[in-house]
């Protein structure tokens, strides 16, 4: 945990960086942000969020995929995955080269996109908030989070603990689209979903032709037809019972 605790430090300090690069390209005029609602569609804040976290997402599926290149794996991302049991400190323990990666393209979006300020803010926190939620490892949470048809599309603890199991699988940050698309996605974790209810496994499969009729006597064959039906025992209680009438009957 030491060493999360020292890449997170580290990468704070290079996000502020980016923070104030930014800030100072706004002093300049030189990015798309702006603070009236008004210059956009309402509707837009709820579009530019989204098409940021999905162009982020794909930036951080196609840099993490990469920096797992055995070339590359030591100098960028091998810090990260020191930790073989993920805590909310692995979240942002990125070696510095990394979290210069990462910084990027913050910085490059503010530039190309137009955002309102609240909107920046909204991917900001929802990054941050999905970080620390996706490194808490599964035994943290509900076992149902988010093992039901959102989990099929959302990257939670479950998807990135088998990442960090498997360093091959699951490069993600947000949807699960992308491993889906590049053959990234672990068949087992699919598979693994499961529909929401009480039970954990799935119901057992009834066809019409047993639904609908009662239940049925064995068919006899030919090896039943060839044995003797056994005799059962005859009860004790009855045999007293006729034995003490055929005493008591007078003869005649």
């Amino acid at each position: 945990m030491q060493n999360d605790i020292q890449l997170s430090v580290i990468s704070t300090i290079v996000f502020a960086l980016a923070t104030a690069t930014v800030m100072m390209f706004q002093d300049r005029g030189m990015t798309q942000l702006y603070g009236h609602v008004q210059d956009y569609p309402w509707w837009y804040l709820a579009v530019s969020y989204g098409a940021v976290l999905v162009l982020q997402d794909g930036w951080f599926y196609a840099t993490h995929r990469l920096l797992h290149r055995p070339a590359l794996f030591p100098w960028f991302h091998q810090g990260h995955h020191r930790s073989r049991a993920p805590t909310p400190w692995t979240s942002f323990a990125f070696d510095p080269l990394e979290a210069l990666l990462q910084a990027l393209f913050l910085v490059a979006i503010v530039l190309v996109v137009p955002l309102h300020f609240i909107t920046l803010m909204a991917v900001l926190t929802t990054m941050t908030v999905w970080a620390i939620v996706n490194h808490l490892g599964p035994d943290h949470l509900p076992l149902g989070f988010p093992h039901h048809w959102l989990g099929r599309w959302l990257i939670g603890p479950a998807h990135h603990s088998i990442h960090h199991r498997r360093h091959g699988k699951h490069f993600g940050l947000y949807f699960t689209f992308w491993d889906r698309v590049f053959g990234s996605e672990d068949p087992a974790y699919a598979a693994s979903l499961l529909a929401p209810g009480p039970s954990p496994l799935p119901p057992p499969r009834i066809t019409s032709h047993t639904s609908a009729r009662p239940t049925e006597p064995p068919t006899t064959t030919s090896a039943n037809r060839s044995r003797p039906t056994p005799t059962p025992a005859p009860d004790a209680a009855a045999v007293s019972t006729i034995r003490a009438q055929r005493v008591a009957k007078p003869a005649l």
